[in-house]
């Protein structure tokens, strides 16, 4: 039988981003709070040692583990769809900080159009632009409501940047200045300025300066020592939650966070979350946490498990296009450019998550897609990440993948390659969705989340436009050779593309066609909120971790006001059969 817990205001899974502004705030306003984090508590001086590359990215030791929590996936509804055996596609982390750990720290707002895609599209192109099979709409809330929220974030992480004139608009400069650029970085700039693009240097979460938030908290100067993505910082000048919003809770002394606890079920009583019921993964002991707030901060796929596996939401049903919870699953696509330089060497081995230059000129609708059949673009970069030797052996097409001749090709263009990459947005589409796996269930006995998708020919269009633009980017750049990005034909769950996942609990301003308002509270559930990027409704061209910071800084608000007016929805859906 399950220990009851004594009661608390509120209650978050997981403990990252989300789950720590939430805190942070809550607590900051004199609720208590619990945080449930299925994983291990770790901090700065757990990273001392960190530079192994071996260990934490090869073996992904921030990930989470797939012989104890995976999803099951199939590209369409006619295949079965079989476990993931090894994390590929995507990296999801796992312990304090989750994802804000090993993030490479690009930090971006997403565009207006972005927030009214379907509006904004009709408006221009005429409701035909894309097929009924698409199932894009509005988020519920336009850039001017959000913009406040975007630039908490951007203060409590200290984002260094610049002025983006094919970005969103600005109220505010960034905290602090851009990032140093490098050689690599001008021949980006210099060449897409040639050709009459606006590039800037990428706003980033490793800063240029020593940071001090508003909240107190301290973040250092990147170091530029290129070990930030899958890798904690040593320095504590990457922003993670780590460094900035969980330290701000647990000094209110009003947080209560306990790790290795699984959280197996959202506990519902009379249309309202009341607790949830979790599990200590060390002992095996069983409780019952009870709150005023159930605030759901775990990764994408887990929010949607969470919901399909406690009844609460109606299922997306891809047949008839009704249910909202598993719907508009979107992930991103990548078109880019490679170019191999034979006269030219370069410092790649240096550099820092968000060391990177960028055009947005084919982003959102900054371009005309009057006579184009598809619609969004994606974000030009490159970046200068850091150059690892077990994981970058570009070579040449044709080069054989091991032997002599590979490791003579790996060692000569070693430093004497560049790639210019794009973020391309993803639209959602009717067959693209998440649900529970009816075969395979985990060490609980629950069944495991059931993944299916595959590329549109929206996806496809838009790759091939935009890879043409980098292509034309790279050959002004100076590119001896130059290769272009393909399209598998399908989706594979396989090799590691971006852990950029969205949708499964879109936000809307509608009951029947959206899970959660725009402040993220459930419209089946007042007193449940879903935070993250689970609340996308399609993905843009861009990081999404500036959204949803974002987003999480209007849900706090919107969990205070919750609390403070004894319970209620806090906006009005347009379709009132759902609500009570």
């Amino acid at each position: 039988m399950a220990t009851r817990l004594e009661k608390t205001d509120v209650v978050t899974v997981g403990v990252g981003w989300t789950g720590g502004i939430i805190a942070a705030e809550l607590t900051k306003a004199g609720y208590n709070v619990v945080g449930l984090e299925r994983g291990e508590d770790r901090s700065t001086k757990d990273f001392q040692m960190i530079h192994d590359e071996y260990r934490y990215d090869i073996h992904h030791d921030l990930m989470q583990d797939v012989s104890k929590e995976t999803i099951t996936f199939r590209n369409n509804r006619d295949e079965r769809a079989l476990p993931m055996r090894r994390l590929g596609s995507f990296l999801p982390g796992s312990g304090v900080g989750g994802a804000g750990v090993h993030w490479n720290g690009q930090t971006w707002r997403f565009l207006p159009y972005d927030l009214q895609i379907k509006s904004m599209t009709d408006e221009k192109y005429g409701s035909g632009k894309l097929g009924d099979e698409y199932t894009y709409q509005d988020w519920g809330i336009s850039y001017e409501e959000l913009e406040p929220y975007f630039y908490q974030f951007e203060l409590v992480a200290g984002i260094s940047g610049e002025d983006n004139p094919k970005g969103a608009p600005r109220s505010n400069e960034y905290p602090t200045p851009p990032m140093k650029s490098t050689p690599i970085l001008d021949k980006f700039k210099n060449a897409t300025s040639n050709m009459g693009l606006n590039p800037i240097q990428m706003p980033s979460a490793n800063l240029s300066e020593n940071y001090e938030n508003p909240d107190g908290q301290t973040i250092a100067q990147c170091q530029y020592c290129g070990f930030c993505e899958r890798f904690g910082c040593e320095y504590g000048a990457k922003s993670s939650p780590n460094v900035t919003v969980i330290p701000t809770a647990q000094q209110t002394g009003k947080f209560d966070m306990k790790t290795h606890s699984e959280v197996v079920e959202v506990i519902q009583e009379g249309g309202k979350a009341t607790g949830v019921r979790f599990v200590d993964t060390v002992s095996g002991e069983e409780f019952i946490q009870p709150a005023d707030v159930v605030v759901l901060t775990s990764y994408v796929l887990n929010n949607t498990r969470l919901l399909l596996q406690s009844n609460i939401g109606q299922p997306y049903n891809p047949e008839n296009g009704q249910g909202v919870v598993g719907k508009n699953y979107c992930y991103q696509i990548l078109p880019g450019a490679a170019g191999f330089f034979e006269d030219q060497k370069f410092n790649t081995y240096m550099g820092a998550g968000s060391l990177g230059a960028t055009v947005d000129d084919y982003n959102g609708d900054n371009f005309d897609h009057s006579d184009l059949d598809f619609i969004h673009g994606g974000s030009i970069s490159i970046t200068q990440t850091g150059r690892r030797p077990i994981g970058s052996n570009l070579t040449p097409s044709g080069t054989p993948s091991w032997g002599p001749e590979f490791k003579k090709q790996s060692l000569n263009y070693h430093n004497r390659t560049l790639s210019v990459v794009a973020q391309g947005a993803s639209i959602p589409h009717r067959e693209n969705f998440m649900d529970l796996d009816p075969t395979y269930k985990d060490f609980y006995g629950n069944s495991l989340l059931r993944l299916t998708y595959d590329f549109t020919e929206q996806d496809r269009k838009l790759h091939q436009h935009i890879t043409e633009v980098c292509g034309e980017i790279m050959k002004e750049m100076g590119a001896d050779i130059i290769e272009k990005n393909q399209m598998d034909d399908h989706y594979d769950i396989v090799p590691y593309q971006t852990t950029h996942n969205t949708g499964g609990v879109i936000m809307g301003a509608d009951a029947e066609t959206s899970a959660v308002n725009n402040y993220l509270q459930m419209w089946d559930s007042e007193s449940l909120f879903v935070v993250g990027a689970s609340a996308f409704v399609h993905n843009g061209g861009y990081n999404p971790t500036g959204t949803v910071g974002a987003l999480a800084y209007r849900a706090a608000e919107g969990i205070q006001q919750y609390l403070e007016q004894g319970g209620g929805q806090l906006v009005k859906s347009k379709s009132k059969s759902k609500l009570t």
